[in-house]
């Protein structure tokens, strides 16, 4: 089960990510998770909000340089060695890691991380295999 998330390049400069937020907002989009990395120049923002297909557009529209990439959401005990054991399943199965980032659902007991991985449908197959929740994009979006 893989989760689109949206990476769209912007300057680093005062008010860009506000007139990405805007621009969702104005439509109705909701932003369920983000991770924002940057250099002095420029940074990179990472979306999942639940209608992907709608968001890229009117990012796209409003100027944005906008791209798609296949995530993976991971449910994660929250005690202490949660993540550890996902990342020694992924570790034992040479299963790198590009980047990652969490968030916490309403309600849940469990965090919530969305990896890149460099074998994504492998890295699914091994998780499921040792019954480590992997969510669907509805599971996140709360369809």
């Amino acid at each position: 089960m893989k989760v689109e998330q949206l990476s769209i390049f912007l300057e680093n400069k005062p008010g860009r990510m506000a007139e990405v937020t805007k621009v969702l907002a104005d439509a109705g989009i909701n932003i369920r998770a983000l991770s924002l990395a940057d250099t002095s120049d420029f940074g990179i923002l990472r979306l999942i909000v639940n209608d992907t297909e709608r968001a890229a557009d009117l990012l796209k529209n409003s100027g944005f340089t906008v791209s798609r990439t296949k995530v993976v959401a991971v449910e994660v005990s929250d005690v202490p060695g949660g993540l550890n054991g996902i990342l020694q399943t992924l570790s034992v199965h040479g299963v790198n890691v590009e980047y990652m980032y969490a968030f916490v659902q309403c309600g849940g007991q469990n965090a919530t991380m969305i990896f890149r991985f460099d074998k994504t449908d492998e890295a699914i197959d091994f998780l499921t295999k040792e019954g480590i929740p992997v969510l669907a994009a509805a599971d996140i979006n709360g369809r």
